[in-house]
Formats: structure tokens, sequence, C-alpha cells
């Protein structure tokens, strides 16, 4: 987290991203998200309701519920999991 003042009158989210947390912070927490979002499309692509995903994965509803809304912060483990049940999996790309 950045040590300047932080001034949110009039300031756009990115302006207070800024602000608030690091480049490193910001860029993972992209790639997290990128990650959830296609998780969710391969779901929906599919037809697959989360308690269906839960039978598949053995991952329950409610953590496929959390992981989706972004109030949890799964392991590698549970994601490859649920990758794995929906036909996916995770590749390591260099970044841009």
């Amino acid at each position: 987290m950045s040590k300047s003042k932080i001034n949110p009158k009039g300031s756009s989210w990115d302006e207070l991203e800024k602000q608030l947390f690091t480049s490193e912070e910001i860029a993972e927490s992209e790639v997290r998200v990128a990650i959830i979002n296609e998780m969710i499309k391969a779901r929906e692509e599919n037809g697959i309701t989360q308690k269906q995903l839960e039978a598949m994965s053995g991952i329950k509803q409610p953590v496929i519920s959390r992981m989706e809304n972004g109030t949890s912060d799964p392991q590698l483990s549970t994601v490859l999991k649920i990758l794995n049940s929906l036909g996916k999996t995770l590749q390591i790309v260099p970044m841009k």
C-alpha cells in the first residue's frame, strides 16, 4: 500500500486504486479476476449450475459461490479441481 495521502473526493476508481495498492497487488488482482471470470464463463457456456459443479468437482456449492462473487480467495488446488471438472486447465504464459 502506498504511503501517500489518499484523496477520494473527485477521484476515479483507477486513481484511488493506484493510491491504495502497489502495481504488483493490482496485477495479482487482475489475474485472479480473469481466472475466476473464465471459470464462470466455462460453467455458464456448458449450462452447468453451481450445484451441478459441486457434484462434478466435490467442491461445495457455497464455496463455488464465494469464489464466483469474489468474497473468497480460493486455494490453487480448489481452482484446479473446478477447472478439471469443466474440462479446462490453467496455463502459465509470459506476461504481456
